[in-house]
């Protein structure tokens, strides 16, 4: 995610810079005193490194004009369960009382919004919001046991780059090697893999090396492709907004794309036992 969006930044001459876990200590350095000394518009980094001392003692040195919480809607979703940093994140509005702070979700319900401004300390609730609706997205759901040729034959008819999702990490492997089996283009992606295969992965998907993508929710947040046409879901989603935030990932150039449910009755039951 943030590596993309530094990428995505600097294409538009912003500099812009992350720390992540896979730099060196000496990078690491590096990135903080450039922030300290204004090189940088935009500086990304994780709730888990705005916790850290080592990062909080830099902190008073940097001109902060903006903090930008992305993704927000894990601050209710994640920060209750195995990242309880995101709940942290307010701490250090004290190093810079009178810095705005903005909040972005491109899907949460009216409870995760409070929840959002309740654990972000929001003196007001300023909530900006558009219609869910995006008229260039085709939802369909196929009843089907044939869930393995209905795939083939959507990536056979609709052309350019799409998404497969599943909630299974071996699955991904499997439908990725089905799909090359037939001769089409295809990688798979879970949050098991090293950092390094991840991010490679990552930039063969989005600079069109590898047209399919199947993948379990760890893939695609925050990333900006703007020409995927097809998002297949193999399975059923943990939850309604869980499907919404991951069709999304079609379309995102305005132009028609399709979201499709693989359904048959027997994925009720074994999503509620997953549950």
């Amino acid at each position: 995610l943030m590596k993309d969006q530094v990428e995505q930044l600097q294409k538009r001459d912003i500099p812009a810079a992350a720390l992540y876990s896979g730099m060196s200590f000496k990078e690491q350095m590096l990135t903080i005193q450039n922030a300290q000394n204004g090189a940088y518009k935009f500086l990304y980094l994780s709730p888990e490194r705005l916790k850290t001392a080592s990062f909080r003692e830099h902190l008073p040195y940097m001109d902060v004009c903006l903090l930008a919480v992305d993704e927000a809607h894990c601050v209710s979703q994640w920060g209750y369960d195995f990242r309880p940093e995101y709940l942290q994140i307010a701490e250090v509005r004290e190093t810079f009382k009178g810095v705005p702070i903005l909040a972005l979700t491109a899907s949460a319900t009216a409870q995760v919004v409070q929840d959002m401004q309740d654990k972000l300390a929001f003196k007001k609730g300023q909530v900006f919001s558009k219609s869910f609706t995006r008229s260039n997205l085709s939802y369909v759901v196929n009843n089907t046991e044939q869930k393995l040729e209905r795939m083939l034959h959507i990536f056979n008819k609709v052309k350019g780059s799409g998404l497969v999702y599943v909630r299974n990490r071996k699955q991904t492997q499997d439908l990725a090697a089905f799909l090359r089996q037939n001769k089409l283009s295809a990688d798979f992606y879970h949050a098991g893999l090293p950092h390094a295969t991840r991010a490679k992965k990552q930039e063969d998907w989005i600079n069109g090396k590898v047209r399919i993508m199947v993948c379990t929710n760890a893939f695609g947040m925050g990333i900006d492709k703007p020409d995927c046409r097809v998002v297949v879901h193999y399975e059923m989603p943990e939850s309604l907004e869980s499907y919404y935030q991951e069709a999304g990932r079609a379309g995102r150039d305005g132009q028609r794309a399709y979201c499709v449910l693989l359904h048959h009755a027997a994925d009720v039951s074994t999503a509620q036992h997953k549950l």
